[in-house]
């Protein structure tokens, strides 16, 4: 049988569990595993398991590979939407499912548009079609229907020769890179080019992967002053215990205790998301004598909080906050990209009647505005983040170009001892990686850790225990390429790519 020639029968059966298996091999690329390898190969597999299909079975075959990806990688949405959330099991499966479900979609878009109007194989699929196409639905993943970019294929490349790629052209830059070298490498080991070609791609795949070394030591930032120290307080407490009315005090304590003991002499202290399990108008008199306390040692506090106000019509406005206290006085910032079904419960009135009725939660919290300025702290402007607002890279181009330094404050408990923390932190070593910034990432139960500019972990704790970490961190003014000017360049290049193939695909 001909590569141009449909799979029929049982030679086609097979390529759905085959594309299944691929697409959960794919978690292994990131972290914890980090098998970044992986995220060139399986690409490639799943390449040459559509080549000759008719676009519907290709459409299949893409939704299967992404049904194991994500299976695999969001299994933890279970410890936080059943265990945490107390949903029932059945509705936590249901929600499971639908997001495998829209996930696939994006996949099988990809690979049933790649055979339906580019079914032969040559230089213009495989160079041009499918990375563009890759790419464009990743990115469309990332905030169509509120977004999912999570396990975007450029993640996987932290800590790989790819990573000087990252201040340059982003996350997404790296996924079109590491698309077309797996492009490459089917068309290749498939030996559809010419001798002449494959020298060609050969040429062209060395630089991709080696210029990198060189680009890595390409610096955009420069001090804005000098190094000072930071202390980040890792309660570690429970999720399951944490909002507990009898155990409000101990986290209290807790968190005071770990300040007083090891966080004084660092000139900013970071407490976690939601760090103490009360709103901000019931902290009054624990909050002015933190206020107090870090005067007298000269130290200003981030400290993750729930904020409430009251609306016009009486009703209570709750908000994810992170609260700045500094010589300059009180600062917000709240989380703009709510969790949905956590934060938020995208449901008609009558399954919110329902869920009151079974004691589940169903209040909405209200997002913060888009556009939310720097906050003031150890004399510097801090670019903050909340929970997993920090995998939409791009909504924070704005605010880098005041800040100097990137807070993240997070309570990964939801997810239990799972690989979903892991996934988090190479998350921010992106960002971090992006916009050469120092990152402080405070996590409830881990991982806390305080990021270099080039995606290093300078410092991190252990997870589920108590602790402070201490680092010195580089206050870093100036813009990145990418900095500059985000996915533009990238979404050109695939837009232009795919404009290029349709001609050629027109004039053959």
């Amino acid at each position: 049988m001909s590569d141009a020639t449909p799979a029929r029968g049982g030679t086609a059966r097979w390529k759905l569990p085959a594309s299944f298996a691929v697409g959960a091999l794919l978690n292994l690329a990131f972290a914890p595993f980090g098998l970044w390898p992986l995220a060139i190969a399986c690409p490639a597999l799943l390449f040459a398991l559509i080549r000759g299909a008719p676009a519907k079975r290709a459409a299949w075959t893409g939704a299967a590979f992404a049904a194991g990806l994500f299976s695999f990688g969001t299994y933890w949405l279970y410890t936080s939407i059943h265990h945490f959330g107390q949903a029932p099991i059945w509705l936590t499966l249901i929600l499971q499912a639908a997001l495998v479900a829209i996930m696939a979609l994006y996949s099988a878009a990809l690979c049933g548009l790649a055979n339906r109007f580019w079914p032969r194989p040559g230089v213009a699929r495989q160079w041009l079609v499918l990375p563009a196409l890759w790419m464009l639905l990743e990115w469309l993943r990332g905030w169509v229907l509120s977004g999912f970019p999570w396990l975007a294929l450029g993640y996987a490349f932290t800590d790989s020769p790819l990573a000087g790629w990252a201040p340059f052209l982003g996350v997404y830059g790296l996924s079109l890179i590491a698309v077309l070298l797996a492009a490459m490498l089917e068309g290749v080991w498939r030996g559809e080019f010419a001798p002449r070609t494959r020298a060609i791609a050969a040429a062209a795949a060395l630089p991709l992967l080696l210029l990198p070394y060189g680009l890595a030591r390409w610096s955009f930032t420069r001090p804005a002053g000098a190094s000072f120290p930071v202390a980040v307080v890792q309660g570690a407490v429970p999720q399951d215990e944490k909002w507990l009315d009898s155990n409000r005090e101990a986290t209290l304590v807790k968190y005071s205790r770990l300040t007083a003991e090891q966080a004084w002499g660092a000139r900013l202290i970071v407490w976690p998301e939601a760090a103490v399990p009360m709103l901000s108008h019931e902290l009054t008199d624990y909050l002015a004598a933190l206020r107090q306390a870090g005067r007298a040692h000269d130290a200003d506090f981030a400290i993750g909080l729930l904020h409430d106000d009251q609306r016009p019509d009486g009703t209570e406005e709750y908000r994810n906050g992170l609260l700045v206290m500094s010589a300059a006085g009180d600062e917000w910032y709240y989380k703009r990209r709510l969790v949905p079904f956590g934060e938020f419960f995208p449901v008609p009135a009558f399954v919110r009647s329902w869920m009151r009725l079974m004691s589940l939660p169903y209040t909405d919290m209200t997002p913060g505005a888009e556009d939310q300025p720097a906050l003031h702290a150890a004399g510097q402007m801090l670019g903050a983040t909340i929970c997993y607002e920090d995998a939409y890279g791009s909504e924070q181009l704005k605010v880098l170009r005041r800040a100097t330094l990137l807070v993240n404050v997070t309570n990964n408990a939801w997810y239990g001892d799972s690989t979903a923390p892991h996934q988090h932190l190479q998350i921010s070593r992106m960002r971090a990686m992006e916009a050469q910034r120092y990152l402080v990432r405070a996590a409830n139960d881990g991982i806390t850790a305080v990021l270099g500019p080039h995606g290093e972990v300078i410092g991190r704790l252990p997870q589920f225990q108590p602790g402070v970490l201490r680092a010195q961190v580089v206050p870093l003014s100036g813009l990145t390429p990418y900095a500059r000017f985000g996915n533009y360049p990238v979404l050109g290049l695939a837009a232009l790519a795919l404009l290029l193939a349709w001609r050629r695909r027109s004039s053959a």
